[in-house]
């Protein structure tokens, strides 16, 4: 396994080799002969193919290559300093986990608005809308799979959950175990549930300000948001699951869910009702205000539709929108 300080050089060559300062494959095959026998067989297939992968980034527009080297660069400055720092204690708060999800996760949501501005000249004229929702839209995304990945992660030696919101609701992060039943680690799990859907919420209000004729842009959006929201309904019905697969969606919902959201994705008003439909009775808690250190006000939806800017997370709190 390589060391942080070893990830933090091979993230430096990464970005040279991004910006064409550095070749492809000696790069690959530096990192190569580093990786460990616990390295996933997809992981190694993707080194494999660093040459055939820039290269074709390298065929990009000018534009679109700036706007990659900028999100990788964001990424491995904040990424080297989280896994420099994990253990099983999580992180220190929710703020922390939200700059977390931001380097991981929002900042992809930042580059996909830009590129997503690059292509149509609709989607360039809703940018400052887009790009005020896309961290929010990283983090739904990301939050699902902190949960969805909680035990496996752990096997790992890290926690990416917020220690002080834990210890509000009475649960030390280090000590946790696989198959916790008792009501103190269900409750800060509704919680963090709850977190995960109202950035969701977001999400899907990002996905509405997509021209509809867009069709290609929404799916990519729908399809995300859907398999999230349905994966954050097994994590609520089984809080004492012990692995990813326990709550992990069936390909007969990932085929629904494809299909649903790419029969209604030009028409809003049937994406209310269907989104209304799945997220009705899902835990939602109420979101703290803006980050400076971030781009993006958080808003959460009223009951009329629209949005609001959130006066801020009081704990314990849970519940129904």
């Amino acid at each position: 396994m390589l060391s942080a300080s070893q990830k933090a050089i091979f993230h430096e060559q990464f970005l040279a080799v991004l910006k064409g300062e550095t070749k492809a494959q000696d790069f690959a095959k530096r990192i190569t002969s580093l990786l460990s026998e616990a390295t996933l067989p997809d992981e190694r297939e993707l080194m494999a193919n660093t040459s055939l992968i820039v290269r074709y980034t390298h065929s990009l527009a000018a534009p679109q290559r700036q706007v990659l080297v900028k999100c990788v660069s964001i990424m491995c400055q904040g990424m080297g300093w989280y896994q420099n720092n994990a253990s099983l204690k999580g992180l220190a708060d929710l703020g922390e986990v939200d700059r977390y999800c931001y380097y991981v996760a929002g900042v992809v949501g930042e580059m996909l608005t830009e590129l997503f501005c690059q292509h149509s000249r609709q989607i360039c004229e809703k940018r400052a809308d887009m790009l005020a929702l896309a961290p929010s839209f990283g983090e739904g995304l990301q939050l699902t799979n902190i949960l969805k990945d909680l035990w496996e992660d752990r096997q790992h030696g890290v926690c990416w959950l917020p220690c002080k919101e834990f210890r509000e609701f009475g649960v030390e992060l280090a000590g946790m175990t696989p198959g916790r039943r008792d009501a103190a680690f269900a409750a800060a799990l509704r919680y963090m549930i709850g977190i995960a859907h109202a950035h969701l919420h977001n999400a899907f209000r990002y996905t509405l300000t997509v021209p509809p004729q867009e069709t290609g842009i929404r799916r990519f959006c729908l399809w995300a948001i859907g398999l999230a929201v349905l994966t954050l309904w097994r994590i609520h019905a089984q809080p004492a699951y012990s692995s990813g697969r326990q709550v992990k969606v069936s390909r007969r919902i990932v085929r629904a869910t494809i299909i649903g959201t790419s029969l209604t994705a030009r028409h809003d008003w049937m994406l209310k009702l269907l989104f209304s439909g799945v997220t009705t009775g899902l835990p939602f808690t109420q979101l703290s205000g803006p980050d400076p250190e971030l781009s993006a006000w958080v808003t959460e939806p009223t009951a009329g539709g629209g949005s609001r800017v959130a006066s801020g997370s009081q704990l314990p709190r849970d519940g129904d929108e």
